[in-house]
């Protein structure tokens, strides 16, 4: 059982920015890139890097996708009341 995950994430107002991203990035536009130019969490400045978190950290619609995504995969947009995120999966342990 996964008892920590490493992710990034892309925060943006709207669930069309998020798609219109996410399409960018599965034709192969950089994830980082994006974090850097459209989240609106601090952490974009990073390209979109939250660390290692365990569970309870995070909001649970957040924290759901990121336990149950793939590593490597990006998912989303998910929803949660700070708006719509892109969550890519960096590795979990």
């Amino acid at each position: 059982m996964t008892k920590q995950v490493h992710a990034a994430h892309i925060l943006v107002k709207t669930e069309k920015k998020a798609k219109e991203i996410l399409d960018r990035i599965n034709k192969g536009e950089s994830f980082a890139e994006m974090a850097r130019k459209y989240s609106d969490c601090p952490s974009g400045k990073n390209k979109g890097e939250l660390g290692w978190f365990g569970k309870g950290k995070m909001v649970p619609a957040f924290e759901r996708a990121a336990f149950e995504g793939e590593k490597g995969k990006v998912l989303g947009p998910v929803k949660t009341d700070f708006g719509f995120h892109l969550i890519k999966i960096l590795d979990k342990k």
